[in-house]
């Protein structure tokens, strides 16, 4: 069976991922775009050593800093680790709230390669012109994409620059079958629940050595990596510039962190079919249920 956990940023998705690993037997692969990369371990919460001791985690903490990931390459090594789990007859938990690295792995998703195209031009703009260069080429992807998620939007306009075809014409052409089935859950909590926790979140971060994780990294390898514009990372660059407080960073990563969790709730009420549940029990009553 595989088991798909997802939810906002902070509503607890690891620790419920773990419990129910140690109860079924089953194997948990992330789902996260930012927990697949290494060192990176506070800024992107992910799972501590000992949890990871407790039940075969797959898929994450194995792409260097230095190199980029993408969605066609998760796809890729998700079904391995899908096939290898199902093949022994183990259970499979994906936990994480990249909603679209789920989709592109469950689900028919197809990736063609594109010629390379010289892109040293957007390189130099900054998110908002970035972002107005999108909604001229392909206005309805830039509807579909933040404007600070940089990374999807440099995307987008790359697919429009090397093909011609707009990145909503060709995910327009695809159904998007199931290749795997399974059974989504979301963790559902109250939105004042949710932003506490990004509060409490962010202070944890900090107290358990954000700062001295992350910006020896920032000085080792630069601005440019692409794990680096992760929440809780890209808002040190003014910080580390003298142009903005430490309050005021913590602030921004709580604010920047509300707003992601409002377009992954949006994200996941529109692309899944999802059971809510506020708990484990939940879980474990629902599957029940099912079998």
């Amino acid at each position: 069976m595989i088991i798909v956990l997802t939810g906002p940023t902070g509503s607890g998705k690891s620790e419920i991922a773990l419990s129910l690993a140690k109860k079924r037997g089953a194997a948990i692969i992330n789902a996260d775009a930012f927990q697949v990369y290494q060192e990176l371990n506070i800024a992107t919460a992910k799972p501590t050593p000992a949890m990871m001791a407790q039940a075969p985690h797959f898929l994450y903490d194995f792409v260097p800093l230095t190199e980029g990931y993408n969605v066609a390459e998760y796809q890729a090594d998700m079904r391995s680790v899908l096939d290898f789990c199902l093949q022994k007859g183990q259970d499979v938990i994906i936990a994480g709230g990249t909603g679209l690295y789920v989709k592109a792995a469950l689900y028919d998703y197809q990736f063609s390669e594109l010629p390379h195209v010289d892109m040293s031009a957007y390189k130099t703009m900054d998110d908002a012109e970035l972002y107005r260069v999108l909604q001229n080429l392909d206005p309805e992807s830039a509807k579909k994409i933040h404007p600070n998620n940089r990374q999807r939007v440099e995307r987008a306009i790359e697919i429009y620059v090397a093909s011609g075809i707009r990145k909503s014409e060709a995910e327009g052409q695809q159904e998007h079958a199931p290749v795997y089935p399974a059974t989504f859950f979301g963790l559902e909590c109250e939105r004042e629940d949710i932003y506490a926790r990004v509060e409490e979140r962010v202070e944890k971060m900090f107290a358990a050595g954000l700062l001295e994780e992350t910006i020896p990294l920032i000085e080792r390898y630069g601005r440019d990596v692409p794990a680096f514009r992760a929440i809780g990372v890209k808002e040190l660059f003014p910080y580390l510039d003298g142009l903005r407080t430490l309050d005021e960073v913590k602030e921004d990563i709580k604010k920047n962190t509300r707003n992601y969790v409002k377009r992954q709730m949006t994200w996941f009420r529109h692309q899944f079919d999802l059971t809510w549940v506020k708990d484990e029990e939940g879980i474990l009553s629902s599957l029940e249920r099912l079998a």
